[in-house]
């Protein structure tokens, strides 16, 4: 399946890895924070489970209004330097500061400590993730490059995970403690977040897109919550980031008090989980191109489900046995953001030929907030579940039969439930390659047509990456000023 401007000339493959780099910490952060770092403060620092929970489950719901705030903020930025790169540079150092507090917190920290790191960490985390992701919206406007894009940067995503966990694995194997493990992790992530963030700046171009209509008007945005497509989108995302997110909460308990497996066990087979979305990543994006991407979510929910139910044969830590099974779940799993992601930028197009303005920062906003409402659900419900159900998280605790079976319905009812919703969120979805393509033509006759009425047509580039490779402004765009 094309779009009729399939033509496009493509970006690299050099250009897209440089820009991907925003995804190397992201990933390794999202594997060591849902997997690790709750237990970590459970078990380690002696934080009760309803108190690590409680306050993941605050943090999550008093940063809800931040990602409106930073999309909105993000469409209306102008400055000589782009509209995304400055996003960038400013949460850089936000994440960092609050990687430190959080991985190196002392013995007797309390739920303040862990709400206010949080909440300072999440502010960078979403600052660079919503400047990554529109700006990869803007970087490929065609429906299949997009596609491609969202599937490398997802690759990427995977690199960054994959290497995280070789840090406990590594530290297992030289004799240190568990709690190390996870201190080390942290240090991991704090010096690869400015590398990573260099290549972005030094090597990726900016295009900034013109708005027909500068004004501000409330209705505009409660418009854009009502329109079908995006009631589409947060649904299925806020369904598909429950799903794993519930499930990768619960995981080390699961594995090793359900399925038998050690911590080491456990920690291999989530390795494996995370290499297959390396493979995964670009393949299902190549899948999108040929039947669309809501076609090809709806094959990667099948079969992760599929996936998890399988999980219910592995007995008394059989490896071999759970190893295809977690291949294909983190094969599936990678598909669920990416196409996701993808799709946000397809329909934000579609917005702004409607109104007139970008609204790509404002869509990715409300689509990581669906994100942290999950969060909060995921970790908050399920660690508050098991306490009740008495299930001892202590490292030596030892559980009952009845506390061992609610521990597996947890990890596997929800994330099936919300999986298959997300998958069925877009049964009928109308907004293929061919419509995209018409949408994509309307909008570039428009900004021609404006911008000759004015006088300003000029294609000739005016932003530059470090390096010095060009950066344009969207057809349209005049060099006077940046919109």
């Amino acid at each position: 399946m094309s779009s009729p401007s399939a033509g496009a000339k493509p970006l690299s493959l050099f250009t897209i890895l440089c820009f991907s780099g925003t995804s190397l910490p992201l990933g390794a952060l999202a594997i060591a924070l849902a997997v690790y770092l709750p237990p970590y403060f459970a078990s380690q620092l002696g934080v009760s489970l309803a108190v690590v929970g409680g306050a993941f489950a605050t943090v999550r719901l008093l940063d809800l209004a931040v990602d409106f705030a930073l999309g909105i903020a993000m469409d209306r930025t102008k400055t000589r330097w782009g509209r995304y790169r400055v996003w960038t540079l400013i949460g850089t150092p936000f994440l960092m500061a609050a990687l430190y507090m959080l991985f190196m917190a002392p013995q007797g920290i309390g739920i303040g400590y862990i709400i206010t790191w949080l909440l300072v960490m999440y502010l960078g985390t979403s600052i660079l993730g919503l400047s990554h992701s529109a700006w990869a919206g803007t970087l490929a406007t065609n429906y299949d490059q997009r596609s491609r894009i969202f599937g490398i940067m997802a690759a990427v995503g995977v690199v960054g995970a994959i290497t995280v966990l070789l840090v406990p694995i590594i530290m297992e194997a030289m004799g240190r403690s568990e709690g190390e493990g996870v201190r080390a992790m942290g240090w991991f992530i704090i010096g690869l977040t400015p590398l990573a963030i260099f290549l972005i700046i030094w090597r990726t171009p900016e295009t900034v897109t013109r708005n027909v209509d500068n004004a501000f008007r409330w209705k505009d945005y409660l418009t854009l919550m009502v329109r079908p497509n995006v009631i589409r989108l947060l649904l299925a995302d806020l369904c598909l980031a429950l799903g794993p997110g519930w499930m990768s909460a619960l995981y080390l308990f699961f594995f090793r008090d359900s399925l038998g497996f050690t911590t080491g066990q456990a920690t291999n087979l989530l390795g494996v989980y995370i290499v297959a979305g390396f493979f995964g990543a670009p393949l299902i994006s190549r899948l999108a191109m040929r039947v669309g991407k809501h076609r090809s979510l709806a094959v990667t929910t099948t079969v992760y489900s599929l996936g998890l139910c399988c999980l219910m044969l592995v007995k008394d830590g059989n490896f071999l046995l759970a190893l295809p099974i977690m291949f294909s779940c983190g094969f599936m799993a990678a598909g669920f953001q990416l196409l996701t992601r993808a799709m946000t930028a397809d329909i934000a197009d579609e917005i702004r030929l409607d109104q007139g303005q970008e609204r790509l920062g404002l869509l990715y906003a409300l689509t990581t907030l669906t994100s942290k409402i999950a969060g909060a659900f995921a970790i908050g419900l399920t660690f508050t579940v098991l306490e009740q159900v008495g299930y001892q998280a202590a490292p030596g605790a030892v559980n009952t039969a009845e506390a061992i079976t609610s521990l597996e319905w947890a990890y596997l009812l929800g994330p099936i439930v919300f999986v298959m919703l997300g998958g069925a969120c877009f049964w009928g979805y109308k907004l293929n390659a061919i419509k995209h393509g018409e949408i994509r033509a309307a909008l570039e006759e428009r900004d021609r047509q404006l911008a000759e009425a004015a006088g300003q047509y000029d294609e000739a580039p005016i932003l530059e990456s470090v390096s010095g490779e060009p950066a344009t402004l969207a057809p349209g765009s005049p060099r006077s000023r940046l919109t």
